[in-house]
């Protein structure tokens, strides 16, 4: 499983979107899916932090945070914008930081409440995904038939669907046929 680092270095171009599609109002802001105890799924808005060192998110104590503490997999989704369809998808394991000066500066750069009871993770990236579709081109906003450009990365040291590892020419950008 990568940081979002390793991926931002993969794909400097593909986070780049991402990030600014989950930071398009000022703070972060998407939609955190993860799995319930009975294996269902659970979504909830949050405020992800995006930043040079990894993608975070506090999470107050919550049902999703203890989702998050016993199965670390989630998917974030983008909230959509107002003037377009384009959307953006990143999903992996999610793990607690514990260093607290990694902490520190994170409670720093989001302006975290220091009195609130939430817990930091760091969510690592196994697929991201960006759609874009372009104002006045097929695809484009009121264009129900036309397609999106769709930009997919796959982390070359996941497993695939299959079981076996994939090549590192896995990582790649796919355009929706």
């Amino acid at each position: 499983m990568a940081s979002w680092s390793e991926f931002s270095a993969d794909e400097p171009r593909l986070a780049e979107g991402i990030r600014l599609l989950m930071q398009q109002y000022g703070p972060g802001f998407g939609y955190l899916a993860t799995v319930r105890a009975d294996g269902g799924p659970r979504v909830h808005p949050v405020s992800p932090v995006i930043t040079d060192e990894g993608l975070f998110c506090f999470v107050i104590d919550s049902p999703k945070r203890r989702d998050l503490e016993r199965d670390g997999r989630y998917a974030l989704h983008s909230f959509p914008p107002e003037e377009s369809d384009d959307e953006a998808y990143v999903a992996g394991r999610a793990r607690p930081v514990t260093d607290r000066a990694r902490v520190g500066r994170l409670v720093d750069i989001a302006r975290a409440e220091p009195r609130a009871d939430w817990r930091l993770f760091e969510f690592t990236v196994e697929v991201a995904m960006l759609a874009h579709r372009e104002h006045g081109v097929a695809g484009g906003p009121g264009d129900p038939g036309g397609r999106p450009h769709v930009q997919v990365w796959l982390d070359p040291a996941t497993p695939a669907a299959g079981g076996l590892p994939q090549p590192a020419s896995a990582a790649r950008h796919v355009r929706a046929a």
